[in-house]
């Protein structure tokens, strides 16, 4: 079961960030080699493929998303951001486990809201099922700002 929704990916400002300093500093070189060529071809890619900022919090599973669920057989839930691994899992801002949208259990549980049940096959041929118990919106902590002082 696959979920091809769009091209985008979700990513946090952190990782966008990083991904245009690297596209940047690789952009100055005077003659790029034909793999730094590639780098930049693949960054600009992704960079037009990105979406930035928060969701709306209306409990739809979709990257960008914290979500909870239980699996069957499970005493404990499971949290974990909805977002693009390769690019998110970079930001160190993130203290939470990244499952990615396009993953056995990203698919099965896209477009969901709480209270709907899912279930996918894994690799190994193994059957999971279980409950999306809530979905909200990933919020990047922001640096506090300087106390003023007047």
């Amino acid at each position: 079961m696959t979920h091809p929704a769009s091209n985008t990916i979700w990513l946090t400002r952190g990782a966008r960030d990083r991904l245009e300093a690297e596209l940047a500093e690789l952009s100055h070189g005077a003659a790029p080699s034909p793999a730094v060529e590639g780098r930049i071809r693949e960054l600009l890619a992704l960079l037009r493929r990105t979406e930035v900022g928060d969701k709306p919090d209306d409990g739809l599973v979709e990257a960008g998303m914290v979500v909870t669920v239980q699996f069957e057989g499970d005493r404990d839930a499971t949290t974990f951001l909805l977002a693009h691994r390769g690019v998110t899992v970079t930001d160190s801002t993130i203290e939470i486990d990244i499952y990615s949208p396009e993953s056995p259990l990203g698919s099965a549980i896209a477009n969901k809201y709480p209270g709907d049940s899912f279930h996918y096959e894994t690799p190994t041929g193994s059957h999971v099922r279980g409950t999306v118990v809530s979905a909200t919106p990933f919020k990047e902590s922001v640096p506090a700002a300087p106390a003023s002082s007047n």
